[in-house]
């Protein structure tokens, strides 16, 4: 009988550690004081206190150079440094999610995302993405992009709660091509978006820089665009609808900051329906009869941001060739636009 080898092969190395995530916050001049502990868990996006308290505990979370306990109350222009470790990201893989395409050749798609889809995988976000649906659209012609930020061809995002276009590359050229037109403001990227009231005038541009909020990091704020604080931030407006008490409106992006279309029409007066970030989704009381139960009832059907990437203009990155796409607004927003219409109508009549 034929002994069993002796298992003398080495184990296998450990995945390698993520690296970890550092962090400097100055803390503004207007703030209270508060236990250091609740005011990071306020201001950095994924982090809970207890993660927070752990950090500190392990000495990394430094203020003004020191360590601290979690007990500290942050001062006014208080300098934090946080370290936060990092697990390792999971492979992404290819998972079978249906996905809307409304155009495809061999070197990039152009995709209708669902409102509540994640474009890449993130924490807390590791499957169901648009990430992991392209990987398995493509098979093996995937094996050409690039896995390691977890963004295989994806030359552009949309927020979450988001609807509408998005371009994928299906190679790294077309991937640097694409990438190089957004870079020089060749795209055109149209939105339409409903917002509570009905800006004057309606239209015009919103000039400002956008950054993280002072008092809040997870959102980001508007800063005047003559500053040193934020990017250039720039979008042209256009009421394509008067609803009276709404507006649909059509949004034209100069420039692609983190939020921008949400943060610039909070900026206005005119947040967008449905925000809760942005102070869209509280129900207000309107110049007619029984109008907070209509308005509750409203974002009842809009439980995200009413926001769509409604169009796309760009170049075919190989050819040359101009393309032109448009997605028509999803099942939730006509929903609300027309019972808006109807509760207008019944009212003015």
């Amino acid at each position: 009988m034929q002994k069993e080898p002796l298992k003398t092969e080495l184990p296998a190395d450990p995945q390698p550690e993520a690296a970890p995530k550092q962090m400097t916050i100055q803390v503004s001049k207007v703030q209270t004081p508060m236990r250091i502990d609740r005011y990071l868990a306020q201001q950095v996006e994924n982090a809970t206190r207890n993660k927070v308290q752990e950090a500190i505990e392990e000495e990394r979370v430094l203020v003004n150079g020191k360590p601290v306990k979690s007990n500290y109350r942050i001062k006014s222009c208080d300098h934090i440094h946080i370290t936060f470790l990092r697990p390792p990201a999971p492979e992404l893989a290819p998972e079978d999610i249906p996905i809307s395409i409304l155009y495809e050749d061999d070197d990039l798609m152009v995709i209708n995302k669902e409102a509540g889809m994640v474009v890449h995988p993130a924490f807390g976000n590791w499957t169901g993405t648009l990430a992991n649906a392209i990987l398995h659209h493509l098979g093996k012609d995937a094996d050409e992009l690039d896995r390691s930020e977890m963004r295989p061809g994806i030359v552009h995002r949309l927020d979450k709660d988001t609807s509408g276009l998005i371009i994928i590359a299906k190679n790294p050229v077309a991937l640097h091509k694409l990438a190089s037109q957004f870079a020089r403001r060749q795209v055109e990227k149209v939105y339409k978006a409903m917002v509570w009231g009905l800006p004057n005038p309606p239209s015009g541009t919103i000039k400002t820089n956008i950054a993280r909020s002072h008092k809040n990091r997870k959102v980001m704020a508007n800063f005047p665009f003559e500053g040193a604080e934020g990017k250039h931030a720039i979008t042209d407006y256009l009421v394509a609808e008067d609803l009276q008490y709404f507006a649909l409106m059509e949004m034209t992006l100069h420039t692609g900051r983190t939020h921008q279309i949400r943060v610039h029409l909070q900026h206005l007066g005119h947040p967008i329906l449905g925000d809760a970030t942005y102070s869209g989704a509280t129900p207000r009381t309107l110049p007619f009869s029984k109008s907070e139960p209509f308005t509750r009832n409203l974002l009842e059907l809009m439980a995200r941001q009413a926001l769509h990437a409604e169009t796309l203009r760009f170049r075919q990155p190989t050819t040359g060739e101009p393309l032109a796409f448009t997605a028509p607004l999803p099942a939730d927003m006509q929903a609300v636009l027309e019972k808006i219409r109807t509760v207008i109508t019944a009212a003015q009549s």
